[in-house]
């Protein structure tokens, strides 16, 4: 199967575990040398109608993704936040 990213893009991940929307996938984590897809990066959750930025973005390994299709990716396994994107503000 050959998929373009902008066609990536467009499909939600539902996570099968607990059937929760994660949201569409914004970014893929790529090893260069070999050629690879390593993860799905999903943008996390807006923040009060988008004004105070996104939640955390969520890091899904390439084998937990299960199945893909017309319009959406179902992973197995429950998704891991990425560490070390977003550093949070001690007020």
């Amino acid at each position: 199967m050959m998929c373009r990213f902008s066609q990536l893009r467009r499909k939600e991940v539902i996570n099968i575990c607990d059937g929760s929307r994660l949201g569409c996938v914004g970014d893929l984590e790529l090893c260069i040398p070999e050629g690879t897809v390593k993860a799905l990066i999903v943008f996390g959750p807006c923040r009060f109608f988008g004004l105070f930025g996104r939640g955390e973005d969520y890091y899904i390994p390439w084998d937990c993704v299960q199945r893909f299709g017309e319009d959406i990716i179902l992973i197995d396994k429950p998704f891991q936040r990425r560490e070390g994107e977003k550093k949070k503000r001690r007020w």
